[in-house]
Order: C-alpha cells, then structure tokens, then sequence
C-alpha cells in the first residue's frame, strides 16, 4: 500500500469515520489560533444565526400552491477568511443568474460610493442589514436562491470573521457543498492559510460538518498584484492541496480548484476569455456546481428537521433543513424535546408554497397548536410514529484537534457543543477508553487524560435536553465541534444515547 493510499485510509470519510481528522502520526491540522475573549464568543453566538430579515416575508395563505419542481436542490455554503470575497462572489451569481435587476445594482453601486467603499456594491446583495454594510462584514447567515439548467441552489453566505464561527458553523451545518472563497491578491492568501488565519478552520469545520464536496475558487485573479497569472494560482493550489488532504479531503474525487473574479464576474457564468486567461481550460463556476453529484438523504425515513429560526406570522412559522423524510401539508408531527404535537399547515420553498418537500430542501413550515415562544433555536420537527432521542447524556468519540494552552483533557472539562443547529455547554462526565488512530481499536490501559492528536471515548453531558441522533442512523444529526474561548478544540460523532 503506497504512502498516499495509507494516509487517506486514515482520513475522515464523512460517512465512515471521524478517527482521520486528526493524525498524529503525519502533520497535525492547524486548527487556528483564536486569540479572543471568551465573552465575544458569547455575544457571537447571541447574534441569531437566523436568515435575514429580508428573507422572512412569508407569502399569504392564499397564495397559489405549486407543485415541487423536478429539478434537484442543493445547499452551497460560502466559506473562507474574512475579505477573500464570499459576499461579492455570492452577489455577482445572483446578477448573473437573474436574480437582482440592473436598476438595484445601480442603487448598491451609488450606496458603496457614498461610503467611499466602490469595490463593495456586489457584497450590499448579501450583506442586507445596515451592520454588515458599515463594516464591510458579514455576520449573520445570508441566504438566497439561484438555478441553473439542471439544479435549484440556496446560498448560504457564511461569515469570515473569526468573531462569528458560531454562526459559520450554523450555515455549514445546513450545506451539501462548500465553495472555499481565497483571495489571490498578494498577501491576503498569505494571511488567511498561515495560523490564526480563518481559511484552515473553516476547512475544517466544513468537513467535520458534513460538507463532502469542496470547490477552492482563486478569487481576484484580475487584481492588479495578480494579473491571472497561472504561477499565483498554481502556488495557491500546490500549498491548499496538502492541508485539504490532511482534513480528510478526497482531492483527486471530491475537490475543485478554479480561478475567478468575482468583481468582474469573470469565470462565473460563462467560460474564462482566452484572451484574458489564456492557460485555463476548465469549468466554469456554474458548470461545476451543476457537474457535483452528492448523495441526496432517504425520502422515506422517519422525519427529522432541526429548527434554526422561528418567527410569527399568522400563526408560528418555523425555519430549517429537511435532513430525512418527507413532510406534507396536513401531517401531524411532534417538536422534540418537548413532545409538543403541531399540525403542518402550509410549506414553503423559497417563495412558494408547496404540498410536500423532502430531504435536502430548505423549508419555511407553518405550524398550527404551539406558540413560537415555546420553540427554541436546535429543537427538532419530527415524525409522531418515530421521533428524534432527547437526552442529556451521549456516548461519543472525539478526535481531539488542538486545546488551549496549558489545557488538559480529562473529566470535568467544559466546552460549548455545536451540532446541527444545537448550541449548548457540555462537561465531559468520563473517558472511557482511548483509540489507536492507527488500528481504529481501543487500546488497553486505563486512560485519565489525553492530549492534541488524540482519538477517545467518552461520556458527554449538557445541562439542557438536547435532540440527537447516532451518527451511524443519521450522521447529519450525529456529528459535532467542541469549541472553547473562540477555538475549536475537537470535532466528534455520537456513538452511543
């Protein structure tokens, strides 16, 4: 077996295991160094990850039901470091793809100018509240809807800013693919890889959340310090490649890399100009979001949604994911933990009201006999006959990436647990055996503490009722980040409930 076919049967496969993430025995990840004040990660994670208000605006009862379209859906997660372009990526497709006039673009355009931002106007199509704009940052989760011939696609644009994992974590959670965002120009690829950078933890993140498939597009390639010069995009790739394959990234079957301008829309819709690039010969953005194939959830097992926002209108509305089953309107189902029994009165995609919707779709449901306080943000719509475990133990295995200094990993540890849309304080209750990374086998001797690198077993406990699932039933409602003072610490599946 050649050293390559070695390391990758040690990596993570997001349907097998979580052992790969870290390896001790090659190069440790460099999850990034998040020198931060515990009490930002706090105020982070009170920014709702929710959609933006925009995005809320319900269409009346009456509105004329349409039947689901044929064509397929998928969730795109915009990741990468602060200021590499995601939010102006993510505008420009919605103008190409027809989803913003002309005359809007102009309004944007004049707003940016007036705030001495011209190279912002793009980003003001995401970036929706007044917050995002004056930074120049995105917060929340921006979310929007775009097709192409074969597939129906939502954004979901995540933050960059080290201050906002939490909410990064929630648009990843929710995704089917990534589109790692970096930026060519000269030193801003260079600040977002090297540590403390956000480009690593976010490739992390996306893998350990479920994000099979990676597109690495080499944004401002028309920037001046770049030129669309092929040694500046190469340098990118032969520095990316590695550190991809050391998360558990299948290169050579489930990453793309392709150059663009996001600023000038180049490579997005149409093929690259030769005239302006004249050595790329691949896809461009659209082609290769429609050529990714990802395996869709089973329409007919028992239903599960995890709620990531709520909000009344004409009774309580509901936001989240289908992560398996399918739901109809008229169905009974209970919210889990809490066992509250809801009838579904209407469904919604994007803008329209539908009878059904099954996996992988992104939902608004109106729900009839619960009022929206008694519904939190991580709590789980689910089938009557066969609902989601709430509990407040789990068994789990941890690969543990990188703790805070001086950091021992034992009993009595607390962390914040994020999974799927749950965020709750954990304490790690017991160890229970450590794993060879090597053998994937329990070793033998008694394990009290344990150090980076290292993959165990133990018992997690959280004060609340959570809804969760084991990962080897449903590894969407499974698999988990500890994170602690803005850093991510470990990434984890449920084994045991």
């Amino acid at each position: 077996m050649d050293i390559e076919e070695d390391i990758r049967s040690l990596q993570l496969d997001s349907a097998e295991d979580i052992n790969g993430v870290v390896n001790p025995e090659h190069e440790m990840p460099d999850v990034d160094e998040m020198d931060e004040d515990p009490k930002e990660e706090v105020q982070a994670q009170a920014v709702e990850a929710g959609p933006k208000a925009k995005d809320k605006e319900i269409p009346s009862v009456q509105d004329e039901e349409v039947e689901q379209t044929e064509k397929r859906h998928l969730n795109v997660v915009f990741i990468g470091h602060v200021d590499a372009g995601k939010s102006t990526t993510g505008g420009q497709i919605l103008f190409l793809s027809g989803q913003v006039d002309d005359r809007t673009i102009q309004k944007y355009e004049k707003e940016a100018k007036d705030k001495s931002r011209e190279s912002w106007y793009m980003a003001y199509i995401m970036d929706t509240n007044e917050e995002e704009r004056v930074k120049g940052k995105t917060v929340e989760v921006g979310r929007a809807h775009f097709e192409t011939e074969t597939t129906r696609f939502t954004i979901l644009d995540a933050p960059g800013h080290k201050s906002y994992v939490p909410n990064m974590i929630s648009g990843a959670s929710q995704a089917d693919i990534g589109v790692l965002v970096i930026s060519a120009r000269k030193g801003e690829f260079e600040t977002g890889y090297e540590r403390g950078g956000q480009t690593r933890e976010h490739v992390q993140l996306a893998k350990t959340l479920g994000v099979t498939k990676l597109l690495v597009v080499v944004n401002k390639m028309d920037d001046p310090t770049v030129n669309w010069s092929k040694e500046r995009y190469d340098e990118i790739e032969s520095k990316m490649i590695p550190f991809l394959k050391q998360s558990g990234y299948n290169v050579k079957k489930d990453v793309l890399f392709l150059p663009i301008s996001g600023l000038m829309g180049s490579n997005l819709k149409t093929r690259m100009d030769r005239s302006i690039c004249s050595w790329w010969d691949g896809p461009c953005l659209f082609e290769a979001l429609d050529s990714i194939e990802v395996p869709m959830g089973d329409p007919k097992r028992p239903f599960r949604m995890p709620i990531i926002d709520k909000f009344k209108d004409m009774g309580t509305v509901v936001m989240g994911k289908v992560e398996s089953g399918t739901i109809r309107e008229g169905d009974s189902l209970f919210i889990m933990p809490n066992k509250d029994q809801v009838k579904v009165v209407a469904i919604y995609i994007d803008e329209n009201r539908v009878k059904r919707a099954g996996p992988g779709e992104n939902l608004r449901v109106r729900l009839s006999g619960v009022e929206e306080e008694d519904i939190l943000t991580g709590f789980v719509l689910s089938s009557v006959a066969n609902p989601i475990s709430a509990v407040t133990e789990f068994v789990a295995q941890l690969a543990i990436l990188e703790l805070l200094d001086n950091a021992i990993f034992t009993a009595g540890y607390k962390a914040v647990l994020h999974i799927h849309s749950v965020v709750e304080e954990c304490e790690i209750v017991e160890l229970l055996q450590q794993i060879d990374p090597k053998t994937k086998k329990p070793m033998k001797k008694k394990v009290l503490f344990v150090k980076n690198g290292a993959v165990v077993l133990c018992r997690v406990q959280v004060s609340n009722m959570i809804c969760v699932e084991k990962f080897s039933d449903f590894p969407q409602l499974g698999r988990f980040t500890l994170r602690t003072e803005g850093k991510t610490i470990a990434v984890g599946k449920v084994t045991a409930l």
